[in-house]
């Protein structure tokens, strides 16, 4: 039990370090549905379509100004651009077919003091009503997701 501690604060810190020296904030999430990834897929895309840049994001918070950048059958990448901040995140979900959908959604920014990258995975979760699918379950923590314990994602 003791090595296999040492062996998370190793790993931990070696993640840390990478974040801390090439100067970008990064949140990593794993999802987990019990329905199909095709289901999920559609739904990830359809919401990221419905919330591309707008004239104005005024009156939609930060669920507006996201771009769809490429997809591919398991692989969607975005991204968000956030209306209040300018702050850019670069998103990816990349979704996994088993007896569940397994979904990893990563983001990245260059700002090394940024935070808005587990809302802008989340929003979209909850804006396309994934978080009420069947079998949701979330994974993450503060460590592997800067502002994931401190995020208020439900702003307008």
């Amino acid at each position: 039990m003791r090595s296999l501690m040492l062996a998370a604060v190793f790993l931990l810190g070696a993640a840390l370090s990478i974040t801390v020296q090439d100067g970008t904030a990064q949140c990593k999430v794993k999802w987990l549905f019990g329905i199909s990834c095709q289901d999920v897929y559609v739904k990830l895309l359809t919401q990221i379509k419905a919330w591309q840049i707008r004239q104005s994001c005024f009156y939609a918070g930060e669920k507006c100004s996201y771009e769809l950048v490429s997809t591919s059958p398991y692989l969607i990448t975005a991204t968000h651009t956030s209306p209040t901040t300018k702050k850019v995140n670069d998103l990816q979900f990349l979704l996994e077919q088993s007896t569940v959908c397994k979904v990893t959604g990563e983001a990245m920014s260059g700002d090394p003091a940024d935070d808005t990258n587990y809302c802008s995975l989340q929003n979209l979760i909850n804006g396309s009503e994934l978080n009420s699918a069947e079998g949701y379950k979330q994974f993450s923590n503060k460590w592997i997701c800067a502002g994931f314990d401190t995020a208020n994602c439900i702003l307008p």
